[in-house]
């Protein structure tokens, strides 16, 4: 623990780019070995300058102190590059990062087909129920989704990727206790139970503009491919695109109608040679002779019942208005399952539907709604769509 306490001053010294402090551990082997480093030794790092060598000069720990308290705190531990469990499939890229903080459990990515899947935060109900068909597929073929976290398609994907029940990948542009944006929080929770959350962030830090091509780097050299599900003509999925087509890695694109401005950026990177994807063994079945013992051709085809727009497409007939009215007082409920509850209609509503509108934690709703089930308060239709059967007043 001493030893990280070094790595978390080279890492949040200001000033010095990353580049330059991957030349310094080159160079002197160890963050402690350049924290004792006498400045003319310093100035003999490849391509360092004297101002950034005058930064070097700050010797306070107080700062790491608190960084890896605040890690002990929150449960989350730093994997440095020298680790034996840093991906090599990341320490492979031009700039890898120095350091990443981590919550939950860190799959062998190198044994891994991971899968970067993003897309444009503005998305439509046909990039919704893609980004979700997607996600679950590719991870009940064998795959792993690597995702941002962001709202929208990275959101979306990552819920079917969740639904289909392996594991997970959140990688973000700010602090794990941060949750950017903050209706993603009971996500992040999810991700670190299922799998885990990446950041080279330490603990408090803001999302910043600047954070999010650094993070997108991460997320694309985590993965063999990066699938854009949807994305405008200036998109930011574009640029991780980019990044992985620089990184070496396989591109993959979800065509959309010729008229749709969010699918202008994936059309045309389908038409630039990006393979073309209707389902999630489109990607996997370029891996399927890397990894025989792991990818599933059938179970990547699979979907859940009903995804996104087209659950709330299906016409049905409405189910017999609520006729009791209890008060919440009148029941031993949860506060979860009053919350349910209160957001609930005479029209079926999905699951996802309800984590959004409450804002509870997905396997929170699902034990909640089996309990109103049970004691007959809720209904339940096709696809896992959900209706009141009371009213309830206060």
């Amino acid at each position: 623990m001493s030893a990280l306490k070094f790595w978390i001053w080279l890492t949040e010294l200001k000033g010095l780019s990353n580049q330059t402090r991957l030349a310094l551990l080159r160079h002197f082997g160890t963050p402690e070995d350049v924290f004792y480093a006498d400045a003319g030794e310093i100035l003999l790092t490849e391509g360092i300058t004297r101002e950034q060598a005058s930064l070097l000069e700050n010797h306070r720990l107080d700062a790491a102190d608190k960084v890896l308290a605040d890690c002990q705190r929150l449960g989350l531990r730093i994997l440095t590059i020298q680790d034996a469990e840093y991906p090599g499939r990341l320490q492979n890229i031009y700039d890898p990062p120095c350091l990443l903080y981590v919550k939950g459990r860190l799959p062998a990515f190198d044994e891994e087909a991971a899968v970067a899947v993003v897309g444009t935060r503005d998305c439509t109900p046909y990039g919704v129920a893609s980004a979700e068909k997607l996600g679950y597929g590719l991870t009940k073929g064998g795959g792993i989704v690597v995702s941002g976290l962001a709202k929208g398609i990275d959101a979306a994907a990552t819920r079917g990727a969740l639904r289909a029940g392996g594991v997970t990948v959140g990688v973000v542009g700010n602090g794990l206790d941060v949750h950017y944006p903050y209706e993603s929080r009971y996500l992040y929770e999810d991700v670190a139970a299922a799998g885990v959350l990446l950041s080279e962030y330490p603990p408090g830090s803001e999302a910043a503009r600047s954070h999010f091509p650094a993070r997108n780097r991460i997320l694309s050299g985590l993965s063999l491919a990066t699938l854009v599900v949807e994305a405008p003509e200036r998109s930011g999925a574009l640029i991780t695109a980019e990044t992985a087509l620089e990184q070496g890695r396989e591109v993959f694109a979800v065509p959309g109608p010729i008229d749709a401005p969010t699918s202008v950026g994936c059309n045309r990177l389908i038409r630039d040679g990006a393979g073309l994807v209707s389902d999630a063994w489109d990607i996997l079945r370029e891996y399927e002779a890397r990894f025989p013992d792991k990818l599933r051709r059938e179970e990547a085809r699979e979907q859940p019942v009903t995804l996104g727009y087209q659950a709330r497409q299906k016409s049905e007939p409405k189910p017999v208005p609520p006729s009791l009215s209890l008060s919440k007082n009148d029941l031993s409920l949860t506060d979860d399952q009053i919350a349910l509850l209160r957001v609930l209609t005479d029209e079926p509503q999905q699951v996802d539907d309800l984590i959004e509108l409450t804002g509870i934690p997905t396997r929170r709703v699902l034990s909640a709604l089996t309990v109103l089930e049970i004691e007959n308060l809720v209904q339940q239709h096709s696809g896992k769509r959900y209706t009141r059967a009371v009213t309830l007043t206060e």
